[in-house]
């Protein structure tokens, strides 16, 4: 049984890669932001535990991780969590920009970092669940996009440092989902939201997990995952 620590486990995508490896019988540790967001999911997945981060405030997790007991092994780190904010340039301050680098890239490195003794112990695979606004950038998302585009180099940067540690590291861009996140875009873009226009989570939740079952002597590096209709 693989143990797996999956932050966004409360909607979209990250819920349905929870479900899938809820249902099969992994252990999951799921990052929430507080404790009753804690509370929420673990009676959502029976036999599953939390541990309490706010990726919001990338600053402060050294310290919460310091009160709380690591999973002795963790066998796949699944950063799936993310925010979006869309606006041009000359509209955006600085608060937009750092809420969407704070949840969407500084909070993955340093999750990362605080867990890397755990990773190498383990010979884990760490997912990053990214964008195609992390390989091209268009106008109104240019906040979104750097913080992808710097979660692709963090991810690329871990997995040079990393391999000789037995360390698996892959990037997927999912293109358009059908999640929340993908409501409140088409919301900021003046459009019309319908779930059958998206790739459902689902067909992203597979992808995922096939990187994470993949055997051992091999590893998906990047992955893109779009629409097919």
């Amino acid at each position: 049984m693989a143990t797996h620590l999956i932050t966004g486990a409360g909607s979209g995508i990250g819920k349905a890669v929870a479900d899938r490896l809820h249902a099969r019988g992994d252990e999951l540790v799921l990052l929430a932001r507080d404790a009753a967001r804690a509370r929420q999911l673990t009676d959502r997945y029976p036999g599953s535990s939390a541990l309490v981060g706010d990726l919001a405030d990338p600053d402060r997790l050294s310290w919460a991780f310091s009160k709380q007991a690591i999973p002795e092994r963790i066998d796949s780190l699944l950063h799936i969590a993310g925010i979006v904010d869309l606006g041009p340039v000359g509209e955006l301050r600085p608060k937009t920009w750092h809420q969407q680098l704070n949840v969407n890239l500084i909070a993955p490195a340093e999750v990362t970092r605080l867990l890397l003794p755990t990773l190498r112990a383990s010979h884990a695979t760490v997912v990053f669940v990214n964008s195609g606004a992390g390989l091209a950038a268009h106008a109104d998302w240019s906040a979104y996009a750097a913080s992808k585009h710097g979660l692709k180099a963090l991810a690329d940067s871990l997995r040079a440092e990393e391999k000789e540690n037995g360390i698996r590291v892959t990037s997927v861009y999912p293109g358009r989902t059908a999640t929340p996140m993908q409501m409140k875009v088409r919301s900021q873009e003046g459009e019309s939201y319908d779930a059958a226009d998206w790739i459902d989570a689902e067909s992203v939740a597979t992808t995922i997990v096939m990187a994470v079952d993949l055997p051992r002597d091999a590893v998906v590096s990047d992955l893109t995952v779009r629409p097919g209709r």
